[in-house]
């Protein structure tokens, strides 16, 4: 999860609580997209499932992040999350790669039932 907005983590902490305790889902938090790129960079890289970015972000934005995820790791998906959520930027996020666009403030039943999803294409 890639947001700068500190309360960010916490929202996604509280709505995400039973299923990271019942180790369902794990989160890695950076508040840049730099950030982002050195934790899917580093040698002890987790097993990433999903990448959820926010778009605007000062530095390196959830765009430019997109475009960096996809040209390093082409079949990691990308979900976007924007409180701009426009079809314009849908379009854009959607050509550069974005398998979703969520829209701020987030329905967390929604993100879930995607993120189950995207679970279940893994595994299969």
């Amino acid at each position: 999860m890639v947001d700068d907005e500190p309360d960010a983590e916490l929202l996604f902490r509280q709505n995400f609580r039973r299923e990271m305790r019942k180790q369902k889902y794990d989160f890695l938090f950076a508040q840049s997209g730099e950030k982002a790129l050195e934790l899917l960079d580093g040698a002890e890289q987790p097993e990433v499932l999903v990448v959820l970015s926010d778009i605007n972000m000062p530095g390196m934005g959830g765009m430019e992040l997109l475009d960096e995820v996809k040209k390093r790791w082409p079949h990691l998906p990308v979900i976007m999350i924007t409180a701009y959520g426009d079809i314009g930027t849908e379009a854009k996020a959607k050509e550069k790669g974005a398998d979703q666009l969520v829209p701020k403030p987030v329905d967390f039943p929604q993100l879930k039932a995607a993120l189950a999803s995207m679970a279940l294409e893994a595994a299969s």
